[in-house]
């Protein structure tokens, strides 16, 4: 109870921390510090040599605007010079960018397009294409992003102190895709602004920012958030750095709500990378720099854990006779309900506080997945454009299909994991107990592991171990070979018939969500030698996991029970692409998984289980 009660306020006490007292304490010691000083221009003689480089990967539409935005910037052509580097772009943007250069526009820009023929990803462009420049100062943009004139003259500037290894512009968006992605670059452009006038931005935006390269070093090769990782090495080596509001790059693509979700899980994946990689910066002997990465990008990276931990901890807690937890579990899951009710209905106007509980929620659930992605190693730092249609791609890059809407998508996940750790709580609770039954009516294992068909899609079907108490007898299918289970079948141990009845042994499948094999809701898992045979006689059959993962339970599962025949599959196949329908809107999705779960929970207890 004690250690129970430790784990919930601590989790709370760090979440207030990063989230509302972090911010204040922040802007409260930049104030204190004041503004940095403007460094005066840099005469023309003395500008330094710049080489702009411009990472692309499938711009054709938008190189020629890039370029001609480089050449549109006030700086002295003969100490410019500008690369696009092309990592086997197969849309033309080579061939784009070769018909800008030689357009009246960029007339006299210094600038060469390099066309690496295989797609390896941004970090080995930019590895590339660096080490062979010489000492100097290097600058980063992207395609989309525009720059104000004057942004290479203020960035000049600043490198006029030795003590200055970079330098960052600020961020702007010319659309926004969403009120609170607007919101969520107006707060990171002021976090980086106070930062900076403590210690040092945390990371750049990699619309632009300027280093020197004698102070540059290869980038591992699964580095995801390079604008991080680049610069914040060489603030951990001791190189000053400067964020500049007055340089402003502005993107020119409007994101979408579906791209949102795919950056903010990739930048979350991220997080966790930057966490772990860039410890230096944790440093006590620099306090200020330690403050401001530990209490930010560090303990942003492990939040969403923490929220589940709060829920969790929570949850269990209001077991427990005091008032207290159980208003506080109440508050929770009312913040939770209104914040998937402004998911749902994010096309609606809706009342501020509704909209940061969306976003919030939003952002963490894409936090989760993201951090999980990253420790469980299924990231890696090959990228794609950020506006990129990746309608039927999955966070993975797997094919899926195009009708789960991408709240859905991001939202079933969150909540699988959420779910699946509340359900591999209570299987160690009840796991003594259980595991007793099983050892003490029957020989053999106390859990059981058998082979089922996963998610599909265009490029294969996934084969996982399912996880289960044992209910049947050892080598129940021995002579008879793989049959549907049966009313009163005979295979079935005295305890594991109770534990069929009350769903017991579904709990062990809790490991397969959390591993990603499953999830909470979906269709059932079907054995492969069931599988080959519905295939041929069912149609439609195999569409029925083809971009889902199937489920512990279901619509067709608390509609119908086991199956007994090849018809009562038929049946349930109805139910289950029914159930993808429901996938279109966020709405229906949370109405229909909410009903499932309590109708589940209703088996569970009443015992109709078979």
């Amino acid at each position: 109870m004690i250690a129970l009660e430790l784990l919930f306020w601590l989790s709370l006490a760090l979440v207030a921390y990063h989230h509302a007292v972090f911010p204040a304490l922040l802007r409260a010691l930049a104030r204190r510090r004041g503004p940095r000083p403007v460094p005066p221009p840099v005469p023309e003689a003395g500008l330094p040599v710049i080489t702009l480089v411009v990472p692309a990967y499938q711009e054709a539409a938008f190189i020629a605007a890039k370029l001609k935005d480089c050449a549109a910037l006030d700086y002295p052509r003969d100490r410019l010079k500008v690369i696009v580097a092309c990592d086997g772009c197969t849309d033309g943007t080579p061939e784009a960018a070769r018909a800008a250069l030689a357009s009246e526009a960029c007339a006299g820009l210094n600038a060469e397009v390099r066309d690496f023929p295989v797609n390896r990803g941004k970090v080995a462009v930019l590895n590339e294409v660096i080490a062979g420049l010489p000492p100097g100062l290097v600058a980063l943009s992207d395609v989309s992003a525009s720059l104000s004139p004057d942004a290479l003259r203020r960035a000049a500037a600043h490198f006029a102190d030795p003590r200055i290894g970079v330098v960052a512009g600020t961020y702007a968006l010319r659309a926004a895709g969403s009120a609170g992605e607007a919101g969520y670059w107006r707060y990171q452009t002021a976090i980086k602004a106070d930062e900076a006038a403590i210690a040092a931005p945390i990371g750049c935006h990699g619309a632009f920012y300027m280093f020197r390269r004698e102070l540059w070093a290869p980038l591992p090769p699964h580095t995801i958030n390079d604008d991080v990782i680049l610069p914040m090495r060489m603030v951990a080596a001791g190189a000053g750095a400067v964020y500049d509001r007055a340089i402003v790059a502005t993107e020119e693509e409007r994101t979408h709500r579906a791209q949102e979700f795919r950056r903010r899980v990739r930048i979350a994946s991220g997080n966790v990378q930057q966490a772990l990689w860039l410890w230096r910066l944790g440093d006590p002997r620099r306090p200020g720099l330690a403050f401001i990465f530990l209490s930010g990008k560090a303990l942003r990276a492990f939040v969403p854990f923490l929220l589940v931990i709060l829920f969790v901890s929570n949850l269990l807690l209001a077991f427990y006779p005091l008032t207290l937890y159980r208003l506080l579990l109440v508050g929770q899951v009312a913040f939770y309900g209104l914040a998937l009710f402004a998911i749902a209905k994010s096309a609606a106007p809706l009342p501020r506080v509704l909209r940061f509980a969306g976003y919030f929620v939003e952002g963490h659930g894409a936090g989760l997945i993201g951090a999980l992605r990253q420790l469980t190693g299924k990231d890696r730092g090959r990228w794609g454009r950020a506006a990129e249609s990746k309608a039927g791609m999955s966070a993975a890059g797997e094919p899926e299909l195009d009708y789960v809407h991408p709240v859905v998508r991001v939202g079933k996940r969150a909540f699988d994991i959420v779910v699946g750790a509340i359900a591999f709580l209570v299987l160690a609770a009840v796991f003594v107990p259980v595991a007793l039954a099983i050892k003490l009516t029957s020989k053999g294992p106390i859990f059981y592991r058998q082979i089922r068909v996963g998610r599909s899609t265009e490029t294969r079907t996934d084969l996982f171990y399912l996880f289960k108490f044992r209910t049947m007898y050892v080598d129940a299918e021995a002579r008879t070979g793989p049959v549907w289970a049966t009313a009163n079948d005979p295979r079935i141990t005295p305890i594991g018939r109770f534990m069929r009845k009350t769903r017991i042994d579904e709990l062990p499948q809790a490991i397969n969500v959390l591993k990603g094999d499953m999830s909470i809701v979906g269709p059932r898992p079907e054995r492969p030698a069931f599988f080959l045979k519905l295939e041929k006689e069912i149609p439609f059959y195999v569409e029925r996991t083809h971009g889902l993962r199937p489920g512990i339970t279901g619509l067709a599962q608390v509609n119908q029970g086991y199956d007994g025949s090849i018809e009562d599959v038929r049946s349930k196949v109805g139910y289950d692409h029914a159930y993808a329908m429901r996938l279109l809107d966020p709405w229906d999705w949370i109405k229909t998984d909410l009903s499932i779960i309590f109708r589940t929970a209703a088996v569970m207890v009443l015992g109709k289980g078979q």
